[in-house]
């Protein structure tokens, strides 16, 4: 796989070890989620909410994996124009589920804790591979032109904005490895999202400092005696 990003570079190709990097934790996380999924037991009330909530994404996990799966196919086939079809609708699912569907993070509760992380570092990761993949599929070679620099910044800015520590730590993250990878192609480049990567850290940490997301009203939990129990298990 890294042979083919080395061979087909562009203004937004990341470092490729920092897309590795992100995975291998990532996949722990959806172990313990999966692991979570089968221990809970819908015939039990204080069991039955957590588990809604869980199921409720097992749509958007299988088409995420099933879009990495073939995406791969074609990405080692150097197809990457067929590639990137499924990079979007994978990318667009994760970030649809995590904006318009997913309840606000109870972290009293474990189910909670894990599909939001699993559903936002999916997200998180799903908006450096568009950016990436789009870019190699159609602009191979190219460099970032002065409207792409100023949409990276305001975008980057706005969605940091309105982020909470995960996925607002997966946008920087992005911003990283975007910066290390263009600094062997373009060295200016490299420093502006280098720039962006420390606004949009300072943007996230402002926000939830100011505005804590989690435990808050729209949560709609409250915590039970069954509740307590299956965490301390």
């Amino acid at each position: 796989m890294k042979d083919i990003h080395d061979k087909n570079l562009s203004f937004f190709s990341p470092q490729p070890f920092f897309i590795a990097g992100f995975f291998f934790p990532q996949q722990l996380f959806q172990l313990a989620w999966l692991y979570r999924l089968y221990k809970l037991d819908p015939k039990k009330p204080g069991e039955r909410a957590e588990l809604d909530q869980m199921v409720d994404f097992v749509p958007y996990y299988s088409v995420g994996n099933l879009c990495i799966a073939t995406w791969m196919v074609f990405w080692n086939a150097e197809r990457l124009d067929i590639s990137n079809i499924f990079v979007i609708i994978n990318s667009i699912s994760q970030l649809y589920y995590v904006v318009a569907k997913l309840p606000p993070m109870n972290t009293n509760s474990t189910s909670s804790i894990l599909t939001n992380i699993v559903s936002k570092t999916f997200a998180g990761i799903g908006v450096l591979d568009l950016l990436h993949n789009g870019s190699v599929a159609f602009a191979k070679d190219q460099p970032a032109s002065t409207m792409i620099k100023a949409l990276t910044g305001v975008g980057f800015g706005l969605a940091s904005a309105t982020s909470d520590w995960i996925f607002g730590g997966c946008l920087v993250y992005d911003l990283v490895a975007l910066a290390v990878g263009q600094s062997a192609l373009d060295g200016g480049w490299s420093k502006l999202l280098g720039a962006y990567a420390v606004g949009s850290a300072a943007i996230v940490g402002a926000k939830n400092l100011a505005r804590p997301p989690y435990n808050g009203p729209e949560s709609g939990y409250s915590k039970t005696a069954t509740d307590d129990m299956q965490d301390r298990v």
